[in-house]
């Protein structure tokens, strides 16, 4: 890798934050909710306080869990007041610390990338000509990267080494760009097939609500199963169909040369 990438992990800062430890803002943006929702939740008691050191507030894992838990029920129709009794029927029933449990199993180290940061000069410098304003803006509309200010953080060293291969190869960025947009359209469909196998037949068409302990503890286990399962399927398939697709290529390649 070239030298001019830092190590900087995406998150992180001086002060704290990383991995577990958030400050509110932190913790909203984690969790996809405005400051202030996080807010209101707090005064309505549904979400606990956080931990306080010194004049810094500090969340955890936790917090972002049932903040996660709270944004489900409320797109799936439940009021504030309606989760509020929610969350306390589970807390005195000793299920919610499972559900929670649950939530984690189920959304936890799906994604395990190391992202890379580095200035605008730098991430310019690495890809030479090959790369244009444009294509960051694009790269930024994907998702790969994020720009802040004159940072820029590529969320996976592996993708991020990838596209240099190709790049050093000889292939044009907006085509590798065309293909990363194609990529997440297809892994998108993808992902629905199996979350919606999952939801059918092994949650059921009841939901969470009215789940035992036991019951719970197994979808528990059965989504930690299905992690390396999906991925395993999606590579051996696309291993199978690389293999067909290059072997009639360089047949085709072959056969014109004669």
């Amino acid at each position: 890798m070239n030298s001019l990438v830092r190590d900087d992990v995406d998150g992180g800062d001086a002060d704290g934050g990383g991995a577990g430890r958030y400050r509110r803002e932190e913790l909203a943006q984690a969790a996809g909710v405005k400051v202030r929702n996080l807010r209101y939740y707090q005064e309505r008691g549904l979400l606990p306080p956080p931990r306080r050191e010194g004049r810094i507030a500090w969340y955890s894992e936790d917090h972002l869990t049932r903040l996660r838990l709270i944004s489900d029920l409320l797109g799936r129709g439940y009021t504030v007041n309606g989760i509020g009794e929610l969350l306390h029927a589970w807390e005195e029933g000793g299920g919610l610390s499972q559900l929670l449990g649950l939530e984690r199993a189920m959304t936890r180290d799906w994604v395990q990338e190391e992202p890379v940061t580095m200035t605008l000069a730098e991430l310019a410098e690495l890809f030479g000509p090959a790369a244009t304003a444009e294509d960051t803006r694009r790269a930024a509309r994907l998702g790969y990267v994020r720009i802040d200010g004159d940072l820029v953080t590529h969320r996976s060293r592996r993708l991020l080494e990838a596209t240099l291969t190709l790049v050093r190869q000889g292939v044009p960025l907006t085509e590798i760009l065309d293909a990363g947009d194609l990529v997440q359209m297809q892994a998108a469909a993808l992902a629905d097939r199996f979350v919606g196998l999952f939801r059918r037949h092994v949650i059921g068409p009841d939901g969470l609500e009215h789940l035992s302990a036991a019951q719970l503890d197994h979808i528990s286990e059965a989504a930690s199963a299905l992690r390396p399962v999906a991925g395993e399927v999606v590579a051996a398939e696309f291993a199978r169909a690389m293999a067909r697709r290059v072997e009639a290529e360089v047949a085709e390649l072959l056969g014109s040369e004669r």
